[in-house]
């Protein structure tokens, strides 16, 4: 008699056969991140003794932008899905905290409470927001997507001229502010207060959302993003997940768009123009699309764009008009022009040519030892 041998598929043999990787308990990876997060708050609480007070109001800037690029990174990197209209996002929670705050200065109301109560209703409204956004956009693809975001890019902006009688037209609404603690001396740098409160806001935020991207959704969002038939076949609700998606990204940006209008104590629809969801678009790409690090890129990158426009235009002969009309649409031109190259030289953005640059360094390092 012949001995019969069970078939073993490749997959399943190799399986059996290789050692099973011990997955990372939850609780080391939130502590990776607790502690990449303090040493990141630690470091600014220095450096903002260190430097100047209008280099404290652009780092607050900087993590105002994170916010809302950290949150189309995961939409658009890890889920796949495009988006033209997180300026819109980020114009509803700047408007919500103006409204709010406006509401409790003519209340009579003061206290250090204000403004996380505001933020606090800056984020539900901008969450309610992108679930009706979310909703439509997970039944489109592709143009129709962009196209439909795009739509909410114009329309939100748009809103604050109909309704001028509450939103004040092209003027805008002014955001009053509580002065910094009187514990912190009476000659505390405002500019500084304002770092602390944007920067630890955004460390709230890039902790939570890299704790998502490593758990049970974060797999879902890149299963779906790879293959929406193979993850529905896996049993994922493709539809709930691309929501979900829209709706942690929709509430980010409307995080820093409420930062924003803490920092400039001002909001007006000039400030969140078209052009600003194309910056934030090009500026995840640029940055390193689908990584974190590569948000803290891209944000860096709107904040110095303007700076280098304005000093390229200062370095030209040119008329005052000329000057104007140039450093408009400079700003633009740049961003196209390090978009191509990035593309061509470094697909995988600033971040992802840092990795493979430190990858090298390290397998140098190690060849030289052997």
């Amino acid at each position: 008699m012949s001995a019969t041998r069970a078939v073993v598929p490749p997959r399943a043999r190799s399986t059996a056969e290789s050692p099973r990787r011990a997955p990372t308990p939850r609780g080391g990876t939130l502590l990776r991140h607790l502690a990449v997060v303090l040493v990141a708050g630690l470091l600014l609480l220095g450096l903002s003794y260190a430097v100047e007070p209008f280099r404290n109001f652009q780092l607050a800037t900087v993590a105002a932008y994170l916010c809302a690029t950290a949150g189309l990174t995961v939409l658009t990197g890890l889920n796949g899905q495009l988006s033209l209209g997180h300026g819109a996002l980020m114009a509803t929670g700047a408007y919500t905290l103006a409204l709010t705050q406006n509401a409790f200065a003519d209340a009579g109301l003061t206290g250090g409470w204000l403004l996380p109560v505001s933020l606090a209703g800056a984020l539900l409204v901008t969450l309610a927001v992108g679930a009706v956004v979310g909703v439509a956009a997970a039944r489109l693809r592709g143009p129709y997507l962009a196209g439909v975001t795009l739509a909410v890019a114009v329309v939100v902006p748009a809103l604050a001229v109909t309704f001028d009688g509450v939103l004040n037209g092209e003027q805008g609404l002014s955001v009053p502010v509580e002065p910094p603690p009187l514990a912190l001396g009476a000659y505390f740098p405002y500019e500084r207060w304002q770092l602390w409160i944007a920067a630890g806001t955004t460390l709230l935020v890039l902790l939570l959302l890299a704790n998502l991207v490593r758990s049970r959704y974060g797999r879902t969002f890149r299963a779906v993003r790879d293959d929406e038939v193979a993850a529905r076949l896996a049993g994922i609700h493709v539809a709930r997940t691309q929501v979900l998606a829209f709706v942690v990204s929709a509430g980010t940006a409307g995080l820093g768009g409420a930062l924003l209008a803490v920092l400039a104590q001002s909001v007006s629809p000039g400030a969140f123009s078209l052009t600003l969801s194309l910056f934030l678009l090009m500026a995840v790409v640029i940055g390193g699309l689908g990584r974190l690090a590569g948000a803290v890129w891209g944000a860096v990158l709107l904040v110095a764009l303007p700076d280098l426009s304005h000093a390229l235009t200062e370095l030209l002969a040119l008329s005052p008009a000329a000057a104007q009309r140039l450093e408009g649409n400079l700003p633009l031109a740049i961003f196209g022009i390090t978009l191509v190259v990035v593309m061509i030289a470094a697909p995988g953005g600033v971040q992802g040519l840092l990795t493979r640059l430190g990858r090298a360094l390290l397998a140098r390092r190690s060849r030289r030892r052997s």
